[in-house]
């Protein structure tokens, strides 16, 4: 029961040793801080997939557009 424990423990303290954090320096960043790469990296092209989905869904107009889904403005 012992050994069991003890490899038990073993194991555990070498997955923990891949938990290691280490921390990002801002070089590396350079890639991540491009506008291309953030979540809404372009506005416009939001914007039109936005207009494209409420107009086929039909359920409204586009953003600050004034008419329903059918485009009837």
């Amino acid at each position: 029961m012992r050994v069991i424990i003890t490899g038990t423990v073993l194991v555990l303290a070498l997955l923990q040793g891949g938990c290691a954090f280490e921390p990002v320096q801002p070089w590396e960043k350079d890639l991540l801080a491009k506008r291309a790469m953030q979540l809404d990296g372009y506005p416009i092209d939001q914007y039109l997939d936005d207009h494209i989905y409420y107009s086929k869904e039909g359920s409204s107009g586009g953003q600050a557009v004034g008419g329903g889904g059918c485009g009837c403005n």
